[in-house]
């Protein structure tokens, strides 16, 4: 062994993960991490053992042990941030990103293959994706023609559309855009990122075996897309009352009825009677329920103070667990109603500042959480008609509130015990969007309590109990438009999401997988176009049908849908009917300039 030219130092004290030289230019590259958690990927100058560049790009703190390599003597890239990110060699300011469709892991392993057509990544779920140019894709569509004797094409194995812009100007590499092919584990191992190098027709019949067998399983992970309404039960729910846009949206407790508030601060309920059609009397897409009133023709309608019409307010609605009371606002008084009569049994908290969201706490039907206009929470004792404590520490008003009951705290996150602040965080912003975030940030808690939903018009995510951003999915693709709403399934298994061009979109829960995109076709009978055409303000979960959820629209319909008896459940087969559930990443999907707005 010779004497080494020089000694390489770790950049900040910190870790040398991994070396990588360039194969035919004899150049050095690195990527380490600093005692304080900083990640550095860069260029050394050989002979003299100091630093030639460092390349721009990663997050303060990394999530994990960033894996890097090159290709064709040209390109870097990346795994960090649940992204692969590119550099060109010779430029340290990163060239693009992408998060390959979504299910990357925090530092996502990576690697080429020796002509740089190939990019294989590792998944969350234990898989892999590989990344193909034109180059890529015509190998791959050769192994495929002969593995299936010419019968199959390259789709079967579920080659999805184009990732717009996915690499930005990287296909120089070899002269296209790259598109995604998953794998499942097994196929892992029998396609190593070393065999995706050199793999020739001759060693195809090995792969054959394994590609055939797990077919029927890669085709599951492709996501349902409906457009016709023969492909699900739909209904919209019968109503001769002047429309409204529907703001608010609940199933009772029971399912036995829908609870819907309009802009209009007038509360719709509908009941599904108990026939030999629905013998168990619940919400069902293949039964018209009755809009029902009361016998004397009363209406719930809310005060709505000084607004000029509800829908300039924060409408917001919380119903006792018995379903007998149903408490509600529509920017002046609180009203709390009785149920059966529809009777207003009291109302306190004239504005200002109105009420923007309930509440109920889950172990007493008397203490409600009201989060307020001027982003005050106060906890208030319908029993005794007082506010018991005022909780302050948001900077704008409050949208979302939830309790959980086994961790025993209030979000965003206050001990119910003693009310003490424990933790608030912003959530973050996704690429193209301009930061601060605005509009309204929703929470809900898993059934495990342990996870939390929140959803804001540019994101779904899934979070923590300690605040931090285990996965999150922004639109893209085929489910472009803002997010409206979305919501657990009863089981927790979904999230059910509404979009503002009236599309739907159904995700596992746990990985954010797309398992069913709902078209607008599907379910309305007619479709506008532009700022009139219709959708799903707010959306309901069944409470024990889990893949049952009605939508709210924004032209004052409701509409429970189902899936058809063909396919009973949404997306058929999917990650979780083939063995276990993919873990989720520990750390946040997006990393951007933080928005002022705090999930709540």
């Amino acid at each position: 062994m010779g004497t080494p030219k020089a000694k390489h130092e770790a950049i900040g004290g910190g870790l040398i993960r991994s070396f990588l030289t360039s194969p035919s230019s004899f150049r050095l590259f690195s990527c380490g991490t600093s005692k304080e958690g900083e990640s550095h990927l860069v260029e050394w100058n050989e002979s003299e053992g100091a630093i030639k560049r460092t390349f721009s790009g990663f997050r303060k703190r990394s999530l994990g042990v960033v894996q890097f390599d090159t290709t064709r003597n040209r390109f870097l890239a990346a795994g960090d941030e649940f992204q692969i990110k590119f550099w060109e060699m010779d430029n340290t300011n990163m060239l693009t990103a992408t998060d390959g469709d979504g299910g990357l892991p925090a530092s996502p392993r990576l690697r080429f293959n020796k002509e740089g057509s190939l990019l294989a990544v590792t998944t969350s779920d234990n898989g892999i994706k590989v990344l193909a140019n034109t180059d890529g894709q015509r190998m791959l569509r050769m192994l495929e023609s002969r593995a299936f004797e010419g019968s199959r094409a390259l789709s079967d194995v579920n080659v999805k559309p184009p990732i717009a812009g996915s690499l930005g100007p990287i296909p120089n590499i070899s002269g296209s855009a790259p598109q995604i092919i998953e794998r499942s584990d097994r196929i892992q191992q029998s396609m190593s990122i070393g065999n995706l190098a050199t793999m020739e027709s001759s060693r195809v019949p090995d792969v054959k075996p394994r590609i055939a067998e797990h077919m029927d399983k890669i085709r599951s992970w492709k996501f349902s897309d409906i457009a016709d309404s023969s492909q699900l039960k739909t209904l919209k729910l019968p109503d001769p009352l002047s429309a409204s846009k529907v703001l608010r949206l609940l199933y009772t407790n029971s399912g036995l009825s829908v609870l819907a508030l309009g802009s209009n601060a007038i509360h719709k309920l509908w009941k599904w009677q108990r026939n030999e059609r629905n013998p168990s009397g619940k919400s069902s897409a293949a039964v018209v329920p009755q809009l029902w009133q009361p016998t004397n023709g009363a209406l719930m309608s809310n005060d709505v103070g000084d607004a000029k019409s509800a829908e300039d307010a924060a409408a917001c609605i919380a119903l006792s667990k018995n379903d007998s009371y149903v408490m509600s606002a529509s920017g002046g008084k609180v009203s709390l109603f009785n149920m059966m009569t529809f009777k207003v049994m009291t109302t306190f908290m004239p504005p200002p500042p109105a009420a923007t969201y309930l509440a109920f706490h889950p172990q007493d039907n008397n203490v409600i959480a009201v989060g307020m206009e001027d982003s005050t929470i106060q906890i208030y004792n319908v029993r005794v008609d007082e506010v018991k404590i005022k909780l302050k520490g948001h900077q704008k008003r409050i949208t979302g509130l939830a309790f959980s009951q086994s961790l025993n705290v209030l979000l965003c996150i206050w001990s119910v015990d003693g009310w003490e602040k424990k933790k608030a965080r912003p959530i973050q912003v996704p690429p193209g969007h301009q930061a601060p975030l605005v509009g309204e940030t929703r929470v809900q808690f898993h059934n495990d309590q342990s996870h939390i939903l929140v959803v804001h018009e540019s994101q779904i995510g899934i979070y923590d109990t300690q605040l931090e951003c285990q996965r999150s999915w922004y639109p893209r693709d085929s489910l472009s438009a803002p997010i409206s709403s979305a919501i657990y399934s009863c089981d927790g298994l979904l999230i059910f999401t509404g979009f503002c061009d009236g599309a739907i979109g159904i995700f596992d829960a746990d990985s954010l997988r797309l398992r069913c995109r709902i078209a607008p076709s599907a379910y309305l009978s007619s479709i506008g176009s532009g700022s009139g055409a219709a959708f799903p303000v707010v959306i309901a979960a069944h409470p024990s049908d889990s893949n049952q959820f009605a939508l709210g629209m924004s032209d004052g319909t409701v509409h429970v849908i189902e899936p058809s008896d063909a396919e009973p459940k949404w997306g058929g087969s999917s990650s979780q009917d083939n063995g276990a559930m993919p873990s989720i990443p520990s750390s946040s999907a997006l990393n951007s300039q933080p928005s002022e707005t705090p999930s709540r």
